[in-house]
């Protein structure tokens, strides 16, 4: 039996640092070995033994960004795996932490589902890698798709996955459940198209469907992501 994945959690609440711990050690293969609460604080984490195989990193720390902490990391020769989990959203933010190597970003508030996906397609990612050997083009595609998790899969094949995760990206973005015309105007797709794939997505449990009564006519139909219900 392989050993757990060792992960540091690193939020400068207690109370969502113990949240997340709690998720982490829900998924099997998984251990938390230690908690952060400030920049210096997992860096001096990360120098101690045990040393994680994984940080969940959130950026907004009291003395530091999680973006600086990942860049002194790699200063120091540290390849340890780094998923960002943060409230951060701005694409600043996001680019920058893809740039330092950053494997997942989940933006909060998130549910326990939409961590445990990150987590599983990670440990995929490592079982994978941990094969050795040479990889030929499928492999390569193999071990790339497994950095997208809470991607849309398994669609008709009626349905584009591009469109699908357009779709999805713009339903986890937001902060409150949006409208076909809505996600429509974020997408740039048609509103038919849009009320299409947020009907199948609804279909299949991955968005909510909600009902917004005016002062007069039908309800309005809203979708969020179910992972942020």
């Amino acid at each position: 039996m392989s050993r757990p994945i060792d992960v540091l959690v690193v939020d400068d609440d207690l109370r969502v640092a113990r949240v997340n711990a709690a998720y982490v050690e829900k998924v099997p293969g998984f251990r938390v070995t230690a908690k952060a609460h400030s920049a210096a604080e997992a860096l001096r984490r990360l120098e101690a033994p045990p040393r994680p195989d994984l940080v969940l990193m959130d950026h907004y720390l009291p003395d530091d960004t999680g973006i600086a902490v990942v860049q002194e990391m790699r200063r120091r020769g540290h390849d340890t795996d780094v998923i960002m989990v943060t409230a951060a959203r701005d694409v600043q933010t996001v680019q920058a932490a893809m740039r330092h190597g950053v494997l997942q970003y989940l933006v909060k508030p998130f549910a326990f589902a939409g961590l445990r996906a990150k987590l599983e397609a990670y440990a995929e990612l490592r079982r994978t890698l941990d094969g050795g050997g040479e990889a030929e083009q499928p492999e390569v595609d193999r071990i790339f798709g497994a950095l997208s998790a809470g991607s849309v899969s398994g669609l008709p094949r009626s349905h584009s996955p591009t469109t699908a995760d357009l779709v999805r990206r713009a339903l986890m973005s937001a902060e409150q459940p949006l409208s076909a015309q809505e996600i429509a105007d974020r997408t740039g797709l048609s509103r038919q198209t849009a009320q299409r794939y947020l009907k199948l997505l609804e279909r299949t449990g991955r968005a909510t469907l909600t009902l917004r009564y005016g002062d007069a006519g039908r309800p309005e139909h809203r979708y969020s992501w179910t992972a942020r219900a």
